[in-house]
């Protein structure tokens, strides 16, 4: 004889399996989004420089005449070796002589001329070997006072900004990134006493962004900072 125990354990194992099935997907999902995303995007980045690069490779030195097969990922070699050759040419005395007199023929085309100057001007800023270029991550009040927001530090305000700023201190320049784009932002004049560097590193400090929150770097680890007192950042391993 049944008891009447019996129909109520039954729907108890369906939601215990539903939800151990729902854990192990969104376990899953969590493993496999990253990899697949990263994948996806190293395939899509690949395929769009060789669609740029391989027509002006000579057809014989494309292994798809060969193989028989679109060997994706050609154009991005080719571009690395050619970029390495140019800029191996441009640190010697001809390489140098030849980008002044190309430059100085751009020089003479007024629209390509602002066009080149604005392009070369964010190429070195982007792509300079220098170790001053938001290395440092920061804490700053914005919009008002308050409100706390992860900047960049990018350098030393000079000339007519500094000049023109009424504060009888020194004054930096940062960058406040906006969330989850980090890409664009606001560039912010502020002086010294108002910028708190933080000991995280810049990379975890985008994460921090990117992820609206979500990844929290050194969360339990991290020590205050009293407001208005700069952190030196810690030694950083060679």
């Amino acid at each position: 004889m049944s008891t009447p125990f019996n129909d109520d354990q039954e729907p108890k194992k369906r939601r215990g399996l539903f939800s151990s099935l729902r854990g192990s997907f969104l376990t899953g999902l969590v493993v496999v989004a990253p990899i697949s995303l990263t994948l996806y995007l190293i395939w899509t980045v690949a395929g769009w420089v060789d669609s740029w690069v391989l027509p002006f490779v000579p057809i014989w030195l494309r292994p798809d005449q060969y193989v028989g097969l679109n060997v994706r990922g050609v154009g991005v070699i080719v571009f690395l070796v050619f970029t390495i050759l140019v800029g191996w040419l441009a640190k010697g005395i001809i390489g140098k002589s030849m980008i002044a007199w190309a430059e100085g023929l751009v020089q003479g085309l007024p629209v390509v001329r602002s066009v080149y100057n604005g392009l070369k001007q964010i190429a070195e800023t982007v792509f300079a070997q220098s170790d001053s270029s938001f290395d440092k991550a920061c804490l700053i009040e914005y919009p008002r006072k308050g409100i706390w927001c992860i900047a960049f530090i990018s350098t030393s305000a000079k000339g007519e900004i500094a000049a023109s700023m009424p504060v009888d201190e020194d004054k930096t320049a940062v960058f406040l990134p906006t969330t989850p784009n980090p890409t664009s932002g606001f560039l912010l004049f502020l002086p010294k006493s108002d910028v708190i560097e933080l000991n995280m590193t810049v990379e975890d400090a985008a994460k921090l962004v990117i992820s609206a929150g979500l990844v929290y770097p050194n969360g339990d680890k991290a020590s205050p900072t009293p407001i208005g007192e700069v952190r030196q950042p810690t030694a950083r391993a060679s």
